[in-house]
């Protein structure tokens, strides 16, 4: 366990925008639901406007499932005392990064290599 981070802070963190996006899916499924409009009382334009807000929805919806993954993996890495820890080199994550987003797995070495 790495003494340099507060793990019970940042799974606190974890937890709550986990519970955030856990509230918010239901709406989301909502306004990705099927467009069902009258097209002969609406115009091609509305529905267009329709179809682009649930494809936005949609794909909000797939940044935010990806969001949840990578929360409940922290907190699986928490759990198993490998928090704080790269997946790719086994070095450490900087505190910094780590306060930035709890959710890291990678240090910034390794996830600059992988970005190239």
């Amino acid at each position: 366990m790495r003494e340099d981070i507060d793990i019970d802070a940042l799974r606190q963190r974890l937890l709550m925008r986990a519970h955030e996006l856990e509230t918010m899916a239901a709406i989301r499924r909502e306004a990705g639901a099927t467009v069902e409009l009258d097209q002969t009382r609406t115009g091609r334009l509305s529905r267009m406007d329709a179809m682009q807000a649930q494809a936005m929805a949609r794909a909000g919806d797939a940044r935010a499932q990806d969001e949840y993954r990578r929360i409940q993996a922290a907190l699986a890495r928490i759990e198993s005392g490998e928090y704080g820890y790269c997946l790719d080199c086994d070095g450490p994550i900087g505190a910094g990064r780590l306060n930035a987003d709890p959710a890291n797995a990678l240090c910034l070495a390794c996830a600059e290599r992988r970005e190239q």
